[in-house]
C-alpha cells in the first residue's frame, strides 16, 4: 500500500477517533511501510542493519588503529568504541536526513487530506530508531567478540534512546520546515553532517583533541550522546548526573525550537510544496 493510500484509508475509516489516536495510527502505518520498502528487494533483508555497522567498524578499526594508530590505552576496546560512535551518529544522520524531506515528499497527500503534519518528520525518526535497535545486535556481537560483557548498566539504554529520539525529532521538524521554503537546506545539510562527523570523536580518541577543541565539544550534542552510550556499554558505568542534564537539555532545546518553527511555518506549507 502506498503512502497516500495508507494514510487516506486511516483518515477515512477513523475520522471519528481523537486526533492523537489517528496520528499514532498513521505513525505506525508509515513506519511499517518504510521498513517494508527498505528491505523489499534485499536478499539479506533486516540482516543488513546488523552487517552494515559490523563491516564499517571492521574497516575503520583496521584503518585507524593500524595505519593512523588512533587507538588509546584509555579505551578498553577500540572496535567497540568505533561501532558505538558510528551507530549513534548514524541514527541522528539518517533520521534527520530523511525527516528533512518528509514534508516535501508527502506533498501529494497533504493536498488531499487533513492530517497532522508533524507526523511525517517524526515518523522518519522513529524508523531510524527501529534500525538503531537492530544495529544493537551488531554491537552485542562486537561486545562478545572483544569479551566486554554487558552489565546492569544496559538498563539505562531506554533512557539514552529517549534522549536522542527527542533530540532528533526536534531537529527533523526544524529541517523539514526550513527545507519547504529553502530547498538549499537539503544540500547544505549533507555538508553539515560531514563536518559534524569529523568534529565528533567517533573514530579517534578524545585525548588527542587540543584544549580549545574540547571547549568547543561542550556545544556539540552528538559528543554528549555518543559519550553517554559509551559510558553504558564500553566503560560500563552509570553516566554522571551532569551528563544526563546536558543530554536532556539538548533534547528539550531541540524539540522546543523545532516545534515552534514547525508550528509557525506549517500553515504555509501548502503554498510552497
Amino acid at each position: 500500500m502506498s503512502n497516500d493510500a495508507a494514510v487516506t484509508k486511516s483518515t477515512a475509516t477513523d475520522a471519528w477517533y481523537p486526533e492523537s489516536s489517528k496520528a499514532l495510527y498513521i505513525l505506525s502505518q508509515l513506519v511499517g511501510r518504510d521498513f517494508k520498502l527498505k528491505y523489499r528487494r534485499s536478499a539479506l533483508g533486516v540482516a543488513w542493519s546488523v552487517l552494515n555497522p559490523l563491516l564499517m567498524m571492521a574497516v575503520m578499526a583496521a584503518v585507524f588503529s593500524t595505519l593512523m594508530r588512533f587507538s588509546s590505552d584509555a579505551i578498553p576496546s577500540y572496535p567497540l568504541y568505533i561501532i558505538l560512535g558510528n551507530v549513534t551518529f548514524a541514527l541522528m544522520s539518517d533520521s534527520t536526513s530523511q525527516g528533512m524531506g518528509s514534508i516535501i515528499g508527502a506533498a501529494s497527500l497533504l493536498k488531499k487530506v487533513k492530517v497532522s503534519r508533524w507526523v511525517f518528520p517524526v515518523e522518519k525518526v522513529l524508523f531510524g530508531v527501529v534500525n538503531f535497535v537492530f544495529s544493537l545486535i551488531a554491537v552485542l556481537v562486537v561486545m562478545l567478540f572483544v569479551q566486554v560483557h554487558p552489565t546492569w548498566t544496559v538498563v539505562m539504554l531506554p533512557v539514552f534512546l529517549l534522549y536522542i529520539t527527542v533530540f532528533c525529532c526536534g531537529l527533523s521538524m526544524l529541517l523539514s520546515a526550513l527545507s519547504v521554503f529553502f530547498r538549499d537546506v537539503m544540500h547544505l545539510w549533507g555538508v553539515v553532517l560531514t563536518a559534524w562527523t569529523y568534529a565528533t570523536p567517533l573514530f579517534y580518541p578524545i585525548e588527542i583533541l587540543p584544549d580549545w577543541m574540547l571547549k568547543v565539544e561542550r556545544f556539540n550534542p552528538m559528543f554528549h550522546y555518543v559519550a553517554y552510550i559509551r559510558e553504558l556499554l564500553l566503560y560500563q558505568r552509570m553516566p554522571t548526573l551532569r551528563l544526563n542534564i546536558i543530554c536532556i537539555g539538548f533534547a528539550v532545546i531541540s524539540l522546543v525550537v523545532g516545534l515552534l518553527v514547525f508550528r509557525k511555518a506549517e500553515r504555509q506549507f501548502i503554498l510552497y510544496i
